[in-house]
């Protein structure tokens, strides 16, 4: 046999070398979230009938929610801040970003550009999901939970919702959480007035306090 031969049945014999790079995941449409089904089959309509619009892109919806922790704490110890970080992103499913400090104040030892927070914003199906669990699963097992405030919104369509601590959401360990630590939630939407940001949460199933 010929040295060409031999490289031939060598070649033939050995197997195809894997791609370079990240391995490519499986492309297809993502169901949508429950609340968004209901979003769009049930809430629109809804709405429409409610404030009569005519056009069906009049109608409110969600844009955004962002979800803010403070660690003033993490002046004296940074290392806060990583801890932070890991609740924040096993609560919104998303890895969050650092929140810098504006500018310095001598007072409390702060400088400009100090990390002294973290922050997720939540989009998409991403955000339907946080939104479904934060009514369904986690405002229920608040201690004493009577409904959450309809005074909370900012006069431009937009809810902003105080939580006390972490250990309300069942992704957190009890066992492994150092400090509690309360975060806000803002629920940014397009309506033009706080009445249709109102009843837009209220169809999405937002508990309102009864007044």
């Amino acid at each position: 046999m010929s040295k060409k031969e031999k490289k031939e049945k060598k070649s033939a014999a050995a197997p195809e070398a894997a791609p370079k790079g990240k391995p490519e995941r499986p492309k297809g449409p993502k169901e949508p979230c429950r609340l968004h089904v209901r979003y769009g089959k049930e809430i629109v309509p809804a709405l429409m009938k409610h404030f009569n619009y005519t056009n069906i892109m009049a109608v409110p919806k969600l844009e955004k929610i962002v979800i803010n922790m403070g660690l003033g704490e993490a002046v004296a110890n940074a290392k806060i801040l990583d801890v932070a970080a890991d609740e924040l992103g096993r609560i919104a499913g998303q890895r969050p970003v650092l929140t810098k400090a504006k500018k310095s104040i001598a007072n409390f030892k702060l400088r400009e550009n100090m990390p002294i927070g973290a922050a997720v914003t939540l989009r998409g199906e991403r955000m339907f999901e946080f939104l479904d669990r934060l009514m369904s699963v986690v405002l229920p097992r608040v201690r004493d939970f009577r409904g959450v405030s309809t005074r909370s919104f900012d006069g431009r369509g937009n809810y902003t919702l105080g939580l006390r601590d972490q250990l309300i959401f069942p992704e957190i360990d009890y066992a492994k959480v150092e400090k509690i630590r309360g975060m806000n939630v803002t629920i940014v939407t397009t309506a033009r007035t706080d009445d249709e940001a109102r009843e837009l949460l209220k169809q999405l199933g937002m508990p309102f306090r009864q007044q």
